[in-house]
């Protein structure tokens, strides 16, 4: 970026830091999973589109996926869940992006 980018009055300063986003998605019920676009999929467009209006911050949205259809939020035990943990142990997340908190477990 040129300094005199950076100079200007308003100008966002764009930032070097690459912050690696995934999305985590989750319905309780199987009803309706095997329509062509379901609820997964429209959880899914809404976190992509919030990582990308954060370009400017860095945030890039990992291809991985982390789909947990047919699973409640009252249990821990949910396959996709389990893998986006431990890719997080391996440091290969910096950031979770959910549709709404409620997602993750009950709230």
């Amino acid at each position: 970026m040129s300094s005199r980018r950076r100079n200007q009055p308003g100008a966002k300063a764009e930032t070097s830091t690459r912050i690696r986003c995934t999305i985590y998605t989750r319905k309780s019920s199987e009803e309706g999973l095997d329509q062509e676009f379901n609820s997964l999929d429209a959880q899914r467009e809404s976190a992509e589109a919030f990582i990308a209006s954060q370009k400017a911050e860095g945030w890039t949205c990992v291809p991985d996926r982390y789909d947990d259809g047919g699973f409640s939020g009252g249990s821990m035990e949910r396959p996709a869940l389990d893998r986006l943990l431990r890719d997080i142990e391996a440091s290969k997340i910096d950031c979770v992006v959910v549709y709404k908190v409620d997602r993750l477990g009950s709230v």
